[in-house]
């Protein structure tokens, strides 16, 4: 025996990662979700923000940590992961789209977090997928 794991047990790891990824509270790109969300939520507390800044983060940051704890309620809801994504985008833009690109810290909140957000709902694709799959097949 030459240490290396065969088919067999890769494929049983699989599996076992297919099961811990279709549990309820269990993924951690969800996890990052809402820690991103409550992240950005609560920055107008300590950046500078304008008026409009400030409403933009708080509410796309309680978008994304509401939609992530959903995710985690519902690991098989594919069009969730979905939602984050466009909500992270729409974060990277807001600068931009409303007018805060001057204020570099809270501009510099939004692009990460609507980086980061856009990231973590990719990554969390193929896991919800899996859930998907295997909450579709009969038991």
């Amino acid at each position: 025996m030459t240490g290396r794991p065969t088919k067999r047990s890769m494929e049983v790891s699989e599996k076992e990662e297919v099961e811990v990824m279709t549990k309820p509270w269990t993924r951690w790109q969800d996890w990052a979700e809402v820690a991103i969300g409550v992240l950005v939520l609560l920055s107008p507390l300590v950046v500078e923000t304008s008026n409009a800044a400030m409403w933009t983060m708080i509410v796309l940051g309680a978008l994304i940590a509401i939609d992530g704890l959903v995710d985690l309620a519902m690991p098989a809801m594919i069009y969730g992961e979905y939602v984050q994504m466009v909500l992270g985008a729409l974060l990277f833009i807001s600068p931009w789209v409303m007018g805060y690109t001057g204020m570099m810290e809270a501009s510099w909140v939004s692009w990460v977090g609507g980086v980061l957000t856009v990231a973590a709902g990719a990554l969390a694709m193929p896991a919800a997928n899996a859930a998907h799959s295997a909450a579709a097949q009969p038991h």
